[in-house]
């Protein structure tokens, strides 16, 4: 396996600039995911890391090896696709050993790294079978087991599970997750499903408008957003954020209520972010609770999230447990868990020592 490295890579489509001066580094068998919304640049970049697309500026490495002007065959890496990209009149076992006879690979070789590949995957009852007789998860373990036999350098997956329905993309996602640990391969993977993200990631990439809006680990990227950006795309129900006016320590919310603030700044106008499992139902003689009615409330099963409005109409989501729960249009009390707040000046960057 190996290292990547990008170096200022841009990617230009006309007058458009798609990649703007991306600088990067993924280690030596970790699994890095790029994410973000769509038209950000995610796919692009990695088809600039397969050498599909050629760069407009910039370098990129992989292992000691410049591969910036090498061609997708030389440059050891396998990439696998959203839409499987299967050969429909050969067999599984043709599929998977395509590229191996390409490369003139001896016979027996071919046979063995493929049966082998196979076992791994669990379709080795499948070889001789054709894609048209195969469920989706089949045909995407016979593009994975493909890109694997050639054994690469570095692994690509492009959005390789959003053709499955949700229960298979689980199981998948576990079966990638295993498959990466059994061979401590470099894998970059491309998706827009979160859960992924933060579930299959040593180290996220948060792309915006072709450029990295922040690096880091799942936990870091949830904790501890560097921009409302990220605040805003990491996490599901987004996190709540509400203009705010700093007054000393305190923060005074749109609904006029104040909130003591642990940290300090020098900002007079403030986004103030608290995510809904930071929010919870209270007394409302508790501190930091303010009075809100239920708007709406859906079920998840193991909890269920709470939508609700301030007095002066201002929106917020809490992820709630408590039993009984409340009922649509009931007044509540809603307290901020003043620890777990966050604060973004008017440019949207996390205001420091927040």
């Amino acid at each position: 396996m190996a290292s990547v490295r990008l170096e200022n890579l841009t990617k230009d489509f006309g007058p458009v600039e798609v990649i703007r001066g991306i600088d990067l580094d993924i280690a030596d068998g970790e699994i890095m995911v790029f994410v973000g919304p769509s038209g950000c640049g995610k796919s692009t970049l990695l088809r600039l890391i397969a050498g599909l697309e050629s760069a407009t500026a910039g370098e990129i490495w992989i292992g000691d090896r410049k591969v910036t002007q090498e061609p997708p065959a030389a440059r050891g890496v396998s990439m696998v696709f959203q839409s499987y990209a299967l050969y429909p009149h050969m067999t599984v076992y043709r599929n998977i050993a395509f590229g191996l006879s390409l490369a003139k690979t001896a016979k027996q070789t071919v046979k063995e790294r493929v049966q082998a590949v196979a076992e791994m995957l669990q379709i080795a009852e499948l070889l001789d079978r054709y894609p048209r007789q195969l469920s989706g998860g089949q045909r995407q373990r016979v593009a994975i087991a493909r890109a694997i036999v050639r054994e690469p350098q570095v692994f690509l997956f492009d959005e390789p599970l959003s053709n499955l329905e949700a229960a298979l993309r689980a199981q998948t996602r576990l079966e990638i997750a295993r498959l990466h640990d059994d061979l401590a391969a470099t894998m970059i993977y491309v998706t827009h499903d979160q859960l992924e993200a933060m579930t299959l990631a040593d180290r996220i990439v948060l792309l915006n408008r072709g450029r990295i809006e922040q690096i880091g680990t799942p936990t870091e990227l949830y904790h501890r957003p560097c921009t409302r950006f990220a605040a805003e795309f990491i996490g599901a129900p987004a996190m709540n954020l509400l203009p705010v006016t700093i007054e000393g320590q305190t923060a005074r919310l749109p609904s006029g209520d104040c909130l003591p603030l642990e940290g300090s700044t020098d900002a007079a106008k403030a986004t103030l972010g608290i995510r809904a499992e930071n929010l919870a139902l209270s007394d409302p003689s508790a501190p930091d609770s303010f009075p809100a009615r239920v708007m709406r409330i859906e079920e998840l099963g193991e909890a269920r999230l709470i939508h609700v409005a301030l007095r002066d109409g201002t929106a917020l989501v809490l992820r709630d447990t408590s039993e009984p729960p409340p009922r649509e249009d009931e007044m509540v009390a809603v307290r901020f868990d003043r620890k777990r707040l966050h604060l973004f000046d008017d440019q949207g960057v996390r205001i420091k020592g927040t």
